[in-house]
């Protein structure tokens, strides 16, 4: 029930950081315009380059070492100071360059690259990472909670005409550096002064630089479309490229978010020497993130169309299309979260996920190079769904000889028959009615009813699972 709770937790805490950009994004889409949007997409791509070059791996090897050290409050404790101080070293570093890069080769957008920069800022003050290894998610999300309604408030009261580009990109950048800041009260009680001589920063410098190459490279082909469709598309390409993006992702953090609850989880287990609860969490987990995001994939493919220029405006008219072509990443980043960041990072083989990201991100650029050329923002929407199956099937591979892919499959058929009747009645649904709030919600219902009957027709396992789980929450 932890495991359950940590994921309704941090499901709401990755909800919320996509929800806040969802809601604002007809009202931005509208006031802003493509071209503008894009202007946004494209600066803050480039930032996001630098934050993480700053940040290395530390976000996922401070998850993992705390988790390790849980039990023990002097190690976990020293974990923190030497990790927390190696990440303000690496972003100064990274702000440094950062800033020169701007100042030496930015001219048309320098001032917009100048606002970016507060995300790199920061990045460095962000200790989530420990409270993620202590499995403690509440507190990441009350706190942010507040600051980022308050950033909503901000946009919709100070964002008002095309010229308020600038204001918005402070607001978003703003809100992350004050939300990381009030995470530092709740350290009290967590732990202990070490002295300043023990925290040795260095010596995590290689480990989480070994996490920091597979971060790097799927960031390669997260951001890589944006920077690509830049220079070879128009803005206004890239608008539509970003805002259907967003969509699509927050549908898919719905479903990641098992993958931040389970690291430290499955980590635990794997120093405790539970082999059999690392491969039963594992199972248990793929079952489910295969349950509800094979609908969700349908789901958005069935209204996609229709809903683009609805939600967004005219203006967006593309954006439903690159919408449905890149849903099928939902399934399939879904599978490798559990392959790769539950499984294969827990565990310590950090070798094989950086293999596979690579193979990710290289097949990504050249997937680009031909796609975009081509077929604008929908080639790379197409290029990234191409590449994360090359993630998603190296992954699968790799643990062939200490996981059994019958066992993971087993199910699958069950909520792709499922997910692709809801499909074709939705769909009709939606090309015979017009898009308004309550035909949305009709369609909404309609798909989950039909998937739900369709699985207990099938006598899906997952249902199973969910009876048992809230049989034990009656009982306590």
């Amino acid at each position: 029930m932890k495991v359950i709770k940590n994921y309704l937790y941090n499901a709401g805490y990755q909800i919320l950081n996509m929800l806040i950009p969802l809601i604002t994004v007809p009202y931005i889409s509208r006031v802003l315009g493509a071209h503008d949007v894009g202007i946004n997409e494209y600066t803050n791509s480039w930032v996001t380059f630098f934050y993480l070059m700053g940040q290395m791996g530390i976000t996922l090897y401070g998850n993992r070492e705390v988790a390790y050290h849980r039990d023990d409050l002097y190690e976990r404790s020293r974990t923190f100071w030497g990790v927390e101080s190696l990440q303000v070293l690496t972003i100064s570093v990274s702000l440094v360059a950062y800033l020169a890069a701007v100042f030496l080769f930015s001219t048309t957008f320098k001032y917009y690259f100048l606002l970016q920069g507060i995300w790199i800022i920061a990045t460095g003050l962000d200790v989530s990472w420990y409270f993620m290894g202590l499995e403690n998610f509440k507190v990441t999300v009350v706190r942010n909670t507040l600051v980022r309604l308050a950033s909503l408030v901000l946009i919709f009261t100070i964002v008002k005409n095309v010229n308020d580009l600038w204001k918005y990109i402070a607001i978003l950048g703003l809100a992350q550096l004050v939300g990381n800041l009030t995470l530092w009260p709740y350290l009290k009680g967590n732990i202990i002064w070490v002295s300043i001589r023990k925290w040795h920063p260095f010596k995590h410098f290689y480990p989480a630089l070994l996490l920091f190459i597979p971060t790097i490279t799927t960031q390669v082909y997260l951001v890589l479309n944006r920077l690509m469709l830049g220079r070879m598309s128009t803005q206004i390409a890239l608008g539509n490229f970003g805002q259907a993006d967003k969509i699509v992702k927050f549908v898919l953090a719905l479903v990641t978010a098992t993958g931040t609850v389970m690291l430290p989880h499955v980590a635990n287990k794997f120093a405790k020497g539970d082999v059999k609860g690392v491969r039963s969490s594992l199972y248990s987990s793929f079952n489910f993130v295969s349950a509800i995001s094979v609908p969700m994939m349908f789901g958005l493919m069935a209204i996609s169309e229709r809903f683009a220029p609805w939600f967004l405006g005219a203006d967006f008219i593309p954006a439903g299309r690159i919408m449905f072509l890149e849903a099928p990443i939902i399934v399939l980043i879904a599978w490798s979260n559990v392959t790769g960041t539950q499984y294969l990072m827990p565990i310590n083989r950090v070798k094989e996920y950086t293999t596979s990201v690579t193979i990710g991100a290289v097949s990504n650029v050249i997937f680009n190079l031909f796609l975009i050329e081509g077929w604008g923002a929908n080639g790379a929407a197409v290029a990234t769904v191409c590449s994360e199956f090359l993630v998603t099937a190296t992954q699968l591979i790799m643990i062939r000889h200490t996981i059994s892919r019958r066992q993971l499959f087993g199910e699958q058929w069950k909520y792709f028959l499922c997910g692709l009747i809801m499909y074709i009645v939705v769909n009709r649904i939606c090309l015979t009615i017009n898009m308004t709030i309550s035909n949305l919600i009709l369609e909404v219902v309609v798909g989950a009813g039909l998937y739900l009957l369709g699985l207990i027709i099938t006598r899906a396992s997952i249902l199973d699972e969910a009876q048992k789980l809230l049989k034990k929450r009656s009982d306590k």
